[in-house]
């Protein structure tokens, strides 16, 4: 059984660019994908789902994409609180949170504060997020703890070190599946993703829909997880 799976969503641009738009259009309805995911989670009793939303590498976008996606955001953000509340999702934002954009800072925090009692599914959008720049951050706070002798080097193990990440407290996920056609992690939950099973898809993130979640449930499924055994 899934406990957790992680979603890197992309083609949003690609998709909007074959229909003729302006690239980040695209952002819109992705979102629409977004639900869905959700839902199927909902539905499958999936209790951790992680969306890798806005990476460290994004920021090198034209600027006009970038306002678009956090007005998007922003503008989206009681309609999606509402049904995060109603179906019992509690939404995370994880992420190096002191490169978060100002203008999106107050909606971030008001949608983890008003989810933080719901208990159904537990969502975490991974927002200005990089795996590398995640690890680096982890042995910084372990050689501080090293210095400061709250921990010594026999004690570091690999349990301790995840608390260190920005994932700490998560499991680490079962399954990732990825859209878009492209077979790589692309700075993805690269510490956490050790055992994940990964799953690709050649459609677009606005194109998936049910039938593609339930084919790669059934490849999970079918897929004999041996951990090194």
């Amino acid at each position: 059984m899934i406990k957790h799976l992680a979603c890197i969503m992309d083609g949003n641009r690609r998709w909007a660019r074959r229909k003729g738009w302006l690239p980040w259009v695209g952002h819109r309805q992705g979102a629409q994908a977004v639900k869905h995911v959700i839902d199927f989670c909902l539905e499958k009793n999936i209790p951790y789902l992680s969306l890798y939303t806005f990476s460290l590498e994004n920021f090198k976008r034209p600027q006009e994409e970038l306002n678009y996606l956090f007005d998007l955001m922003i503008e989206e953000s009681d309609a999606l609180l509402e049904q995060y509340v109603a179906k019992g999702v509690r939404v995370r934002f994880i992420g190096d949170r002191s490169l978060f954009p100002e203008k999106i800072k107050p909606t971030c925090e008001r949608i983890e504060k008003e989810t933080e009692h719901c208990t159904t599914l537990n969502l975490n959008f991974l927002f200005c997020y990089g795996a590398r720049q995640e690890i680096i951050g982890g042995i910084k706070e372990i050689i501080h703890k090293i210095k400061a002798g709250q921990l010594s080097e026999d004690q570091l193990t690999d349990e301790l070190f995840a608390q260190c990440l920005w994932t700490a407290g998560m499991p680490e996920p079962d399954m990732i599946l990825r859209t878009g056609g492209a077979k790589r992690l692309s700075n993805f939950l690269l510490y956490q993703a050790a055992y994940a099973e990964c799953y690709f898809i050649d459609c677009l993130w606005p194109e998936l829909n049910k039938k593609h979640l339930e084919q790669a449930m059934v490849f999970f499924d079918a897929t004999q997880r041996n951990f090194g055994t």
